[in-house]
């Protein structure tokens, strides 16, 4: 802000407009090259972010993302070469759909509350520069150089993660573990419905869904029809393809999890579940049948939502009068406090790094033991000189991501390359578990540390999921023999998704196609940090 605004706060972001909100929710590059299933994971982890910004108290970064959902769905991927295709993909698109509809009901409870609390911080800025600063003008929020972070908006000291990891670490711990309690008995709670403790309501939710998909279906229609007329003229989204991209993007097996049965993460023959202090995570519950939502016609108009809903329920909880005063903005505990009840929502991690578009970076977490352990797993596979690969899985917490579970996929591997078979596996796994795909880890057993262009293919997937994906390379051979990177945007990742060359190496037109990740990047490794290992290869290939 500058200098002759009073200062409210110190790192954080003032509050903005819902036109402010939703035009930054648009502006995200589009490749249409990426294979659709990869596009309907950037959306599912867009709800799941949502869910847990709502849950926190954070209005504006909960918008954001429903309503990036809501214009990748129904404006991009209904029209993605692939959309049209029968199959899971399409099945997956239908119901992301279902989802913006449902969304919709949030995104209109969540809209009032941000124009109330623009609109105060508006009055207030203007009232103090009149009385303090008459002779100059005053500079509003839309008219910085830099757009404030959404996701900071209402923070009076947001934390910086290297010198609150401490901190960073019991925080995580007692979310992680109050997360897994409510999981699990709502697990319970299924289990008397399946058993008919709660009476013959299966039957009762049929009937009436018969009706209510009738309805969704037409509202669908009516949505995409609105979006697509109301679209802002603003920065291109869409990007022009060279033809072939979508048959090479495919043609890269990205690390996934195999899966011929339900998961089960407790020790089974061939898939052996191992918490960091030795402890054995109970299977995770099967979630509750989706609440049907009543129909009703939604319209984007000028950046923001508007619907005539039929009989949509109140908000059962959060639901304030309206925001405190600017200079009573939600706080964030000091690193040195002795809370026991730690709040994921009284407590906000700032971004630690940028992209070198702008867009900023979340920090990541890392165990600090995570590669001892996934080095050991992979020693049988070094010696003989193949590759091993892992999946990185976690979760979101205060505006910041940790990193909660190494899985070893079952994967055909080679000196060069590693791949694992039935990829949307993984997908399936991450969504049982509630966990977020953060990135990957492999081996070079004799090479050096870095990225090579089958390395840089198979990240592009991961980084388009999310900015903050990373690829972790351990060599184990070498000086250094490991890093953290993560392609550069731009131009690294532009680069390779559209790149139409298929050797296992070939070389690219850019230079600074990579970067490192760690400090000064939004990496941070922290001892204490627990996480699981689940290692679902067969029992001759873990040997």
């Amino acid at each position: 802000m500058a200098s002759n605004i009073p200062v409210i706060s110190t790192g954080g972001s003032p509050p903005q407009s819902v036109e402010s909100i939703t035009k930054t929710a648009q502006d995200y590059e589009y490749n249409e090259g990426v294979p659709l299933r990869y596009w309907l994971r950037t959306a599912a982890t867009l709800i799941r972010e949502a869910q847990i910004y709502e849950r926190e108290g954070h209005d504006e970064q909960a918008y954001l993302l429903l309503f990036r959902h809501a214009q990748l769905v129904l404006v991009r991927l209904t029209n993605h070469p692939e959309a049209a295709k029968d199959g899971k993909d399409r099945n997956a698109l239908l119901a992301a759909e279902k989802e913006v509809a449902k969304n919709l009901v949030k995104l209109e409870v969540l809209k009032p509350r941000i124009k109330k609390r623009y609109e105060r911080y508006i009055q207030l800025m203007r009232e103090r520069q009149s009385r303090k600063l008459s002779s100059e003008p005053a500079i509003l929020p839309e008219q910085q150089e830099r757009p404030a972070d959404p996701a900071l908006t209402g923070v009076v000291e947001p934390l910086e993660a290297g010198k609150n990891r401490d901190l960073a670490v019991r925080l995580a711990q007692s979310e992680l573990t109050r997360r897994a309690t409510v999981r699990q008995s709502q697990g319970e709670q299924d289990k008397k419905r399946a058993a008919g403790v709660w009476g013959n309501w299966e039957t009762a939710l049929k009937t009436n869904n018969r009706t209510g998909d009738r309805d969704l279906s037409q509202r669908i229609q009516d949505i995409r029809s609105n979006i697509d007329h109301t679209q802002p003229a603003q920065r291109p989204t869409a990007r022009e393809v060279p033809s072939g991209v979508a048959s090479v993007a495919a043609a890269y097996k990205y690390p996934t999890v195999p899966q011929s049965k339900a998961l089960e993460p407790t020790v089974s023959p061939g898939h052996i579940a191992i918490r960091d202090k030795n402890v054995e995570r109970q299977p995770p519950p099967v979630l509750p049948p989706k609440e049907r939502i009543a129909p009703s016609r939604a319209t984007f108009v000028d950046g923001s939502v508007s619907s005539e809903a039929v009989g949509l329920p109140p908000r059962p909880s959060k639901v304030s009068p309206g925001p405190p005063p600017p200079e009573k903005l939600r706080p964030s505990e000091d690193a040195t406090s002795t809370r026991s009840d730690l709040d994921p929502s009284s407590y906000t991690f700032k971004p630690s790094a940028y992209l070198e578009n702008g867009t900023p970076l979340r920090s990541v977490f890392l165990p600090a033991n995570l590669r001892s352990r996934f080095l050991a797993l992979a020693g049988p596979n070094t010696h003989r000189n193949l590759e091993t690969c892992g999946i990185l899985c976690g979760t979101l917490v205060s505006n910041a991501l940790f990193i909660s579970r190494l899985v070893i996929p079952e994967q055909i591997a080679t000196s060069d390359t590693c791949e694992t078979t039935n990829e949307s596996a993984i997908f399936d796994y991450c969504d049982s578990e509630d966990l977020i795909m953060l990135g990957w880890i492999h081996t070079h057993p004799t090479q050096t540390c870095f990225m090579s262009s089958r390395d840089l293919h198979t990240h592009s997937g991961y980084q388009v999921m999310l900015p903050e994906s990373i690829a972790i390379v351990c060599a184990p051979s070498k000086d250094p023999d490991w890093g953290v990177f993560r392609l550069t945007d731009p131009p690294g990742l532009k680069t390779v998704l559209n790149c139409t060359q298929t050797g296992l190496f070939h070389p690219h037109a850019e230079e600074n196609i990579y970067t490192g990740a760690l400090r000064p990047g939004h990496v941070f490794e922290v001892n204490g940090l627990e996480y699981e290992t689940v290692d679902l290869r067969p029992k001759e290939s873990q040997k």
